[in-house]
């Protein structure tokens, strides 16, 4: 596992510089002052409180716009899914869409570690997700599948997608200090391993702390997609591997 550390935010937002004239408190606004809180604060320093604050309104003003905090979760969650899926066109190949969409989820919850740990495995249902939920399905169904197969093989690949970058991101959204012990293990841990006791990790004790969370990523969705493939009524018109990424495409 590689080194996991804190990803910098393009297009950081600012924080209002004077308290609200009333009616300028839109919800994209709060969203936007919500997102930009868990980036710099994470999870323990976004609360209603602090949010208005930021805002520069009382914290109540917020319910005029989101019944509760949770319903605000569902909205940054679902501005995370807009923010990957912004420009996304699907591919003639299902198998190039099903890869392309969960490569920019991991890319946008690892750029707001907070924001996607807070609300990856939440079910929006707003406008982004729904527009997600129907690229993935459609994916689904030109592989063929059909029915109860097609409603499981999309759970299947939206699970796999919310739930990897979401760990990932949990992860990144640690004290960078528990983030730093839990990678060191390769080197201090599993390095040092007694030999006689444990041979099969003393045979790959080099290479183990030398691997990339890019790599690890890669190698697992071509694990997952060539199952898809292998169980798809409809194969794909694109050429075998042509949804892997290479192994320098940057590392984590």
């Amino acid at each position: 596992m590689a080194k996991a550390t804190s990803v910098g935010v393009p297009g950081r937002r600012e924080r209002p510089k004077a308290k609200l004239r009333r009616g300028a408190l839109t919800p994209q606004l709060i969203v936007d002052e919500s997102m930009r809180l868990l980036d710099e604060a994470g999870v323990g320093g976004f609360s209603l409180p602090e949010l208005g604050r930021a805002l520069g309104a009382d914290p109540t003003a917020v319910y005029r716009h989101f019944r509760s905090k949770d319903d605000l979760v569902l909205a940054v969650a679902d501005r995370l899914i807009e923010e990957a899926t912004d420009g996304f066109a699907a591919s003639a190949c299902w198998v190039l869409t099903i890869s392309d969409l969960a490569r920019r989820l991991r890319h946008v919850y690892l750029a707001h570690p907070a924001a996607a740990s807070l609300s990856s495995l939440r079910t929006t249902q707003r406008p982004a997700e729904i527009q997600a939920v129907e690229w993935i399905v459609a994916a689904i169904r030109e592989a063929g599948f059909e029915g109860d197969e097609a409603a499981l093989m999309y759970r299947v690949v939206s699970d796999f997608s919310l739930f990897w970058a979401g760990s990932e991101a949990t992860f990144r959204s640690l004290d960078i200090a528990l983030q730093e012990a839990d990678t060191g293990a390769w080197n201090r841990t599993y390095r040092s391993v007694d030999p006689d006791q444990y041979p099969n990790i003393w045979s790959v004790r080099d290479e183990l702390p030398g691997l990339s969370a890019d790599a690890i990523f890669e190698r697992t969705l071509d694990v997952f997609v060539t199952g898809i493939l292998a169980r798809a009524p409809n194969g794909c018109p694109c050429p075998a591997g042509a949804h892997q990424q290479p192994r320098s495409a940057g590392s984590s």
